[in-house]
């Protein structure tokens, strides 16, 4: 049987934390650092764990949901943790980010937000994880004055997770019809 060595995600990129959210990524898992420049690790998923192997016409239904959602800005503030141990900064308003992933679950019901392991999806933004040196006070005191901050979601991304293969595959404006970014690699990773 064969195994997919990584997984897809769609997520909406968050510039604004790419700098704490990265460096999280470098302490624990370096080897998922990526090196694609286009790559935001700081994100708030959309839908997780998509299809392995999109075909072209899942890449324009997720294309023509993402031209249908029209960009919106955020805020991102209070540090908060889930119950298990997750910490994280949840968007203000959640509604857009929760309708999101509605329109896109709805679309691929093979693809439930995170395998279906949660009762309850809340759209958030990953920060660390609780340990006897992390706590959401420690995360907030590191986070410095990064927030509170203001965000735009302004597009819906296809990224590739995958050691030392980290990259975004496909990249869609929210609100804007035709004008998909599609990356080389998604064509060379389609030829494996």
């Amino acid at each position: 049987m064969h195994r997919e060595p990584g997984h897809s995600v769609l997520v909406v990129p968050v510039p604004a934390l790419e700098a704490f959210v990265r460096s999280r990524w470098e302490h624990y898992a370096p080897e998922l650092v990526s090196v694609d420049a286009g790559f935001t690790h700081a994100h708030i998923t959309a839908l997780a764990p998509f299809l392995t192997r999109p075909s072209a016409a899942d890449l324009d239904l997720v294309a023509a949901i993402a031209a249908d959602t029209p960009a919106f800005d955020f805020g991102l503030g209070e540090v908060a943790e889930f119950p298990d141990g997750l910490i994280h900064l949840e968007p203000d308003p959640l509604t857009p980010f929760a309708t999101l992933t509605g329109r896109l679950w709805e679309a691929f019901p093979q693809c439930p937000p995170y395998a279906g392991r949660y009762d309850v999806v809340t759209p958030h933004l990953t920060l660390d994880r609780r340990s006897g040196s992390v706590t959401p006070e420690s995360t907030r005191a590191l986070l410095g004055d990064a927030v509170p901050v203001t965000c735009r979601a302004d597009r819906l991304e296809l990224q590739w997770y995958e050691t030392g293969r980290c990259h975004v595959m496909v990249s869609w404006p929210l609100g804007v019809v035709g004008s998909a970014q599609q990356s080389p690699a998604l064509d060379a990773f389609r030829s494996i």
